[in-house]
């Protein structure tokens, strides 16, 4: 079900310093998500949406409230896309309301930062590259496995992980800030050295810059209960050894954490793939040393 509301305010600002993205700024403009991703944090109890899988809100006041908060904020920092949504799942080639944003931030000065498992992001590649004249425009494709059929399953809504690493090639083409989010990586699913290399080796066929790793998932409440039942479902007896090895446990590193990691670091560094991303207030295209 897609349902409209209106909001009260579109943008908060990120407290502390955002050591995955280096934002400044973050945005929702839809609630729900139609990727159906079956390990999501945002279907947490603490996030408040009621039927995540269900329902998709629309905030349909979104650009105004955007315009207007923009033109009150001093700081012209960097603005996250989505954490209670995917900014490109399928109804955003009707609704539009993501590329309206873009249009809003590129008017208003500031930079973004966008994170999709979609190739949607293609269509607005224009517009990015008028926000990378002035400030940073950054693209971050999630992507946790190399195996298509693997990330059907377990992103069942969002484009499979080939679509993912051709779009990746055409940002890159385009010159746009081109990034891997190689997160969640999900324990006795896909912490592999062969996944994770995997996606390392694409990575830089495509010729991505930065790749941002989590070795691990977060599990907690109504989202512990919908993976674990879906894992019922799609890995029969893997429910048990999640609880015999995490029991209640919020941060469940996968137990290869320590070996991927080193051999991530040695890959990337083989390729001069970075592996932190640092937040810049200037354009992108003007900064030759953006990435560690």
């Amino acid at each position: 079900m897609i349902r409209e509301i209106r909001a009260k305010t579109i943008i908060n600002r990120v407290s502390g310093i955002d050591t995955y993205f280096g934002l400044d700024y973050g945005m929702n403009l839809y609630r729900g998500c139609q990727h159906h991703c079956i390990y999501c944090d945002s279907r947490s109890l603490c996030y408040g949406i009621e039927d995540f899988d269900g329902e998709v809100l629309i905030k349909t006041n979104a650009i105004d409230l955007l315009r207007d908060e923009l033109s009150r904020k001093r700081k012209k920092g960097i603005i996250g896309t989505g954490s209670m949504h995917d900014a490109y799942m399928p109804l955003e080639e009707e609704v539009r309301l993501t590329r309206r944003a873009l249009e809003a931030i590129a008017d208003c000065g500031f930079g973004v930062h966008v994170v999709t498992k979609s190739d949607l992001v293609l269509r607005d590649i224009p517009i990015l590259k008028k926000i990378a004249r002035f400030h940073t425009a950054a693209v971050s494709l999630t992507i946790t496995t190399i195996d298509d059929a693997l990330s059907k399953k377990i992103e069942p809504g969002a484009p499979p992980s080939s679509a993912r690493f051709r779009a990746l090639k055409e940002l890159c083409d385009a010159s746009l800030e081109t990034r891997i989010a190689l997160m969640p990586t999900l324990p006795f699913i896909e912490d592999t050295q062969e996944n994770v290399m995997g996606i390392i080796e694409e990575a830089h066929r495509c010729g991505v810059k930065a790749i941002v790793p989590w070795f691990g998932m977060s599990i907690r409440d109504r989202q512990r209960s919908h993976f674990y039942e879906k894992l019922d479902e799609l890995f029969p007896g893997l429910k048990a050894r999640y609880v015999e090895t995490y029991g209640e446990a919020y941060n469940c590193p996968s137990p290869n954490a320590d070996g991927l990691y080193k051999r991530f670091h040695e890959l990337c560094a083989k390729y001069g793939i970075s592996t932190s991303v640092k937040p810049y207030l200037v354009p992108s295209a003007a900064q030759p040393g953006l990435f560690d």
